[in-house]
């Protein structure tokens, strides 16, 4: 068979000859460059002109040495080896190209190299934007994981930015034996993020024992935080007892309200920050602890340090990693996914679903929330009890909260028939209520309202409704 097709050739091309070759040559798709013994070119296809952008006539005749020294075309010819699919990079034309290089031989001498190649500088390019996205990726993907928050902070609802700053450098200060200090209104959720801190820790085996400052007399809180001895005072309990520091021991102590204690606690608050050790009240012997504390304030600190009411060595002791967390007027945004997670609770507890009416939630959201999510959550607790069915209505809220007007629209009295009035507040009912309704989720609240994105974002900014 093979020498049948190879006498058919032979009867169709008699012998080669260099016009035939030259425009086989110059049918190809790939750059074609031949150099003799001292690197001359001595041809170039027309690829070499379409590819490479360079004339031929302007190549032919130049030596190669002289223009790419490093070529794998001069590698070939000067080391006798084949190099196949090499990559090589042109100085000259500042381009990338992959492809063939091999010596040509007359008999056993080699007398030049050949090269076959094709230009890939856009694919190296497409490359190296592939892995310069990957590495953003990657590194994206890294400051997401060591943002990520555990599952200890998973008590904390809400999605506002500002709480998430907070949560992440808790997340983080977490991991080490820093002293934190928890800045914050109350009801905001101080004990929370400390109890979520201290399982985030290498501590969360060990207990996490609580003090407030505030609720303890003044008399009684160095027997509470450092125990007694037996006999320390009238009405010791025999054989003493130990302090709150000492049942920490390995763990947390968590003092809470810590802007009410008094300067001489301070003082010895101090001491035990810095020596970790302490004497029990009526007692002379050292005893020294291993703990982590957290304290936390409603306080300003910084204006009880110029009224000379706080320590500053205290506070600097204190104040090494200070966690701020905002109150809930200032993130709205999180009211409704807050509302929802008690609502789900005191469900349970009822026994039948529990949702909010539009009114409802145009009331929550213009209230202020002094006792913030404390207070919401036992506002919540009352509506829940006091309404019978599933529909919280505004009668069914603490008194407290309710405007002295109720829920009547002035505008409403003084003109019933004003048709325009009456449907934009219908419809902003409607909104709040499909907001409520669906967790604050944008997406199903338009699906479930039957209007577009583009109307229902409209409609947000005309009736001032924050999501």
């Amino acid at each position: 068979m093979s020498v049948g097709a190879h006498a058919v050739t032979t009867s169709i091309i008699p012998q080669w000859d260099r016009k035939l070759l030259f425009e086989i040559l110059d049918n190809i798709n790939d750059v074609v460059l031949v150099i003799d013994l001292d690197t001359t070119i001595v041809y170039a296809n027309e690829a070499y002109a379409k590819i490479l952008g360079v004339p031929v006539a302007k190549v032919l005749g130049r030596r190669l040495d002289k223009i790419e020294p490093d070529s794998k075309t001069i590698t070939a010819l000067r080391t006798g080896k084949v190099s196949n699919n090499g990559r090589d990079y042109l100085d000259s034309l500042n381009i990338d190209v992959v492809g063939s290089s091999f010596p040509l031989y007359d008999g056993k001498n080699i007398i030049g190299a050949v090269s076959i190649f094709k230009n890939i500088t856009e694919v190296v390019q497409l490359n190296r934007e592939l892995e310069l996205t990957k590495g953003v990726a990657d590194y994206l993907k890294e400051q997401l994981e060591c943002e990520q928050l555990p599952l200890s902070f998973n008590e904390y609802v809400g999605q506002n930015s500002r709480l998430k700053e907070t949560l992440v450098l808790a997340a983080k200060v977490a991991r080490t034996d820093s002293t934190v200090l928890i800045l914050g209104e109350s009801g905001v959720g101080k004990e929370v993020l400390a109890r979520a801190v201290h399982k985030c820790s290498r501590r969360q085996d060990k207990p996490m024992i609580k003090v407030n400052c505030a609720a303890i007399p003044e008399a009684l809180l160095e027997s509470e935080l450092f125990g007694y001895e037996e006999g320390a005072f009238t009405g010791a309990k025999r054989g003493g007892k130990l302090g709150k520091f000492e049942l920490a021991h390995g763990g947390t102590i968590f003092l809470d309200e810590i802007g009410d204690m008094s300067l001489t606690m301070q003082a010895k608050l101090l001491r035990v920050l810095q020596e970790k050790e302490f004497e029990r009240v009526g007692g002379t012997k050292t005893v020294k602890v291993d703990i982590r504390v957290i304290a936390a304030t409603n306080r300003n600190l910084k204006d009880m340090i110029e009224k000379e009411t706080f320590r500053r060595d205290l506070y600097y002791r204190l104040n090494i990693v200070p966690l701020h967390l905002t109150p809930l007027r200032e993130r709205k945004d999180d009211l409704l996914a807050l509302a929802k997670t008690f609502l789900d609770q005191f469900a349970r507890e009822v026994g039948h679903e529990l949702t909010l009416s539009p009114q409802v939630v145009r009331l929550l959201q213009a209230y202020d929330w002094p006792g913030n999510i404390r207070e919401l959550q036992n506002v919540l607790e009352h509506a829940s009890i006091v309404c019978s069915n599933k529909i919280i209505e505004i009668r069914h809220l603490p008194v407290q909260i309710i405007p002295i007007n109720g829920d009547n629209n002035q505008s409403e009295k003084d003109n019933p028939f004003d048709v325009k009035e009456i449907v934009g507040r219908v419809e902003k009912e409607l909104i709040m209520s499909a907001l409520a309704t669906y967790n604050n989720n944008r997406s199903n609240a338009m699906k479930a309202l039957g209007i577009s994105r583009r109307a229902f974002y409209d409609k947000l900014r005309r009736y001032g409704i924050e999501v």
